[in-house]
């Protein structure tokens, strides 16, 4: 990211800017301006009463009663302190003997006061207790929601960087935002409540008070709104400075990469450029806070003056009699609690305000809609257990905001039960091929048939579950042994024999049994101290076996033995051939020896398809299949020619 003022930040995406209210250009323009900021605001409001609702109903009912409570007990402490200090000052005036008489009386006072305070405590103590349990509910319930939304969001949104914003702002902030605004709102119930019976109140010594104390916290009040809304703008433009901190520390903290950035002498680079962009990050923060207070400060300057001049028009009143000892504290607590009480309005609703604008990222996030479903009202069903045919007409793709297609115009046939190896040089469009063949992605332009009917008619669910695969990233899943293989197909019913017969057929039975725990071993050191580490060429077998569990209709390998030696890689592709009969079945592969057998051998170069045929059509032809063979093969030979003479 280039020099600038902290301020700027990036541009924001397009998904901001269309959430963001346009600023009014004429006076005209004002009401309505502020009207759709008042509808967004309650608008986000009941979403967050709406989370809790679904979380708990009781959550808003306790905090409904906290408060009304916590508005009335100021109001009582307050009111049988006062009682207490005229009842004391009335004694202290008639003497020991007159004292005597109200002594019952001040006792029967203090009494109330100590189980007002004793009140106060529990109920306190109660409130934390239910707030801390309501607020892990609520978190919980947030990030399971997150994640089932997750769940249904397109692959080719994950290409989008726009869409980790998205994704980061929900996940930071909606988990411990709603209870926190509603916390915050129900503070606002307690604070109007007891405003207004403190005014009530003080009435009695100025109506023009309360007045004064509110007009002076209109600045305060504009300076918190303003200043909310800048802090969020400018957390949300810099979601990605916030995003390279996270993943820079993470670097250093990633169990995969620690060896790599150990050994090539990483770790100071990766901690300067955190550096880096948390001072550039910090320096717009600093800049807000620090102009915050300043007005803040002046302002408080202001109000203490003018307080400190209601204090002493009240204490002359009770030198000249007009009230009584116990008044003074009652008025001037009237006041002080009318200055906190607005204060405490205009920075609860900033700080509200500010929080359902964070929501808002959650709401943005949830409404992300899906585009790979059913083109059809009714999908249609897919028949399953029988071998598919998959005809790409025409078929181009290029990955959301960029304008190359890495799929372009590709004609092709997958015969039913035919067995198909694609080929072709790094970055030739292979696995995204396959991408669209199982329709994580959408064409760009033309249409893919599955037995004859558009793949997009037919139920999503119903496709990926005819889908047996292994993709060249395959998982690491940091759960046990039989559980890896498990995956290969959760909704199959549960079978030990299954489990097994896919760990032989996959060759990886033998490091199995070696393990302490056998099928029960847990896999990585991320959960269990006793964990273990398999090798590269260990993890590739067990994503092998997820395949030979699957009880799918075609199957699709890319890149399925890449880290495995010669043997093993034999012995896989020997087993293949017993779970591919009756199956469509797919391979991609750069080791071209597994593609002597394929049916078809489709040959790809920069999204094209630029050769199909059987192994002897295409050597025959002599073009660019001929050329990679002939170069594996010579290198083969060579190796083969090497080992024999250091042999003898």
């Amino acid at each position: 990211m280039g020099p600038g003022k902290p301020m700027m930040g990036p541009p924001p995406d397009e998904a901001t800017a269309k959430n963001r209210e346009p600023r009014p250009k004429t006076p005209r323009e004002l009401p309505r301006y502020l009207l759709r900021t008042v509808s967004r605001f309650f608008g986000r409001l009941f979403y967050i009463f709406r989370l809790v609702w679904e979380t708990r109903p009781w959550i808003l009912f306790v905090m409904l009663f906290m408060a009304v409570f916590n508005g009335v007990m100021p109001i009582v402490g307050a009111t049988v302190s006062a009682e207490i200090l005229n009842a004391l000052a009335e004694a202290y005036t008639i003497g020991a003997a007159g004292g005597e008489v109200l002594f019952s009386g001040i006792m029967t006072l203090l009494l109330l006061y100590f189980g007002y305070l004793f009140l106060n405590r529990l109920v306190s103590h109660i409130s934390t207790i239910l707030t801390n349990i309501a607020g892990e509910l609520v978190v919980n319930h947030v990030t399971v929601k997150i994640m089932n939304k997750a769940k249904e969001i397109d692959l080719a949104d994950y290409d989008r960087p726009e869409f980790y914003e998205k994704l980061e702002n929900a996940s930071r902030e909606a988990g411990h935002r709603p209870i926190q605004i509603l916390r915050s709102s129900f503070s606002i119930i307690s604070a109007v409540i007891s405003m207004i019976s403190f005014i009530v109140i003080l009435s009695a010594v100025s109506p023009a008070a309360p007045l004064l104390i509110a007009a002076l916290s209109v600045p305060s009040a504009v300076i918190s709104f303003v200043y909310r809304k800048k802090n969020f703008l400018y957390m949300r433009h810099r979601s990605k400075d916030r995003r390279q901190m996270s993943y820079y520390s993470g670097l250093m903290t990633n169990k995969d990469m620690v060896k790599e950035v150990r050994m090539f002498g990483l770790s100071d680079t990766f901690i300067r450029r955190y550096s880096e962009v948390f001072r550039r990050y910090f320096a717009g923060l600093k800049k807000l806070f620090l102009a915050e207070g300043g007005w803040q400060i002046g302002i408080a300057l202001i109000s203490t003056a003018v307080n400190c001049l209601l204090f002493i028009v009240i204490a002359k009143g009770v030198v000249n009699g007009e009230y009584r000892v116990g008044d003074y504290s009652l008025y001037t607590g009237a006041l002080t609690s009318i200055a906190t009480g607005i204060s405490t309005l205009i920075t609860t609703t900033a700080t509200i305000y500010e929080g359902t604008l964070f929501i808002d990222n959650m709401i943005t996030f949830m409404n992300e809609e899906k585009q790979i479903v059913p083109s059809l009202p009714q999908p249609r069903r897919l028949v399953r257990h029988i071998a598919h045919e998959f005809v790409f007409r025409d078929v181009s793709f290029r990955y959301p905001g960029t304008d190359r297609d890495v799929i372009s115009h590709v004609n092709l046939t997958f015969r039913a039960g035919s067995t198909v190896v694609l080929v072709g040089l790094n970055g030739a469009g292979k696995t995204t091929l396959i991408k669209l063949l199982t329709r994580l992605y959408d064409p760009t332009d033309g249409v893919i048939l599955l037995d004859g009917h558009d793949i997009r008619e037919y139920d999503v669910s119903d496709l990926y579950a005819a889908f047996g695969i292994i993709f060249q990233d395959f998982g690491k899943y940091a759960v046990s042994v039989r559980e890896n293989i498990l995956f290969g197909q959760i909704s199959r019913p549960f079978s030990e024999e299954n489990i097994l017969r896919a760990a032989e057929q996959s060759n990886s039975a033998a490091f199995i049994s070696a393990l302490p725990h056998g099928y029960d071993t847990p896999l990585m050191r991320y959960f269990e101290p006793d964990g273990i580490e398999p090798s590269i060429g260990q993890w590739q077998k067990l994503s092998i076996a997820r395949a030979f569990y699957s009880d799918t209709d075609v199957l699709i390998l890319d890149e399925p033995t890449a880290s495995l030696d010669a043997i093993a890689e034999q012995e896989i592709y020997r087993q293949f051939d017993e779970l591919r009969k009756d199956r469509t079945t797919i391979f991609v592969s750069h080791r071209l020896s597994s593609a002597t057998t394929a049916d078809q051998i489709v040959v790809l170069e920069n999204g094209r398809v630029v050769e199909t045929g059987t192994h002897a059509d295409l050597m025959r032809a002599g073009k660019q299949y001929c050329a990679l063979f002939s170069a594996q093969a010579e290198r083969y030979l060579a190796q083969e020619e090497a080992l024999r003479e250091r042999t003898t």
